[in-house]
């Protein structure tokens, strides 16, 4: 590989970044607009780092005890359940950041998974072939 790809995908991946990453006083502007729009950008930040860090910390020890050998024992599984703590911890951080009853949210995803899996049961084939508008 010569250096010309690398430089060519260099302008390619800041051609297709968007302003709001790319320059802080319009990322600021955005943030700004979000506020007046009823969103807490703060508490918002707070939970998209968050759940993204503490599903990695919550993953490695996954990773772990899958394909490193790390026992499944009373301390890993405590380690587990702490990481879902942080997990749940940052999710209402989401739910206040964006004025949600949680309680709403659960009813939601339980709603869009009754419709993926009618009858309550997972199948493969309803697993990938999804409706429309299905998230």
């Amino acid at each position: 590989m010569d250096k010309t790809f690398l430089h060519n995908y260099k302008k390619f991946v800041d051609g297709v970044t968007s302003s709001e990453s790319k320059d802080t006083e319009v990322l600021i502007a955005r943030m700004r607009e979000m506020e007046e729009q009823g969103v807490n950008v703060a508490r918002l930040l707070t939970a998209g780092i968050g759940l993204a860090s503490e599903g990695g910390e919550f993953d490695e020890i996954v990773k772990k005890m899958l394909f490193q050998g790390k026992p499944v024992n009373e301390e890993n599984i405590f380690h587990l359940k702490r990481e879902m703590g942080d997990i749940i911890w940052y999710w209402m951080q989401g739910c206040l950041a964006l004025d949600m009853d949680p309680y709403e949210v659960i009813e939601e995803n339980i709603d869009k998974l009754f419709s993926r899996y009618p009858g309550g049961e997972f199948n493969v084939w309803n697993s990938e072939n999804r409706k429309d508008n299905d998230l």
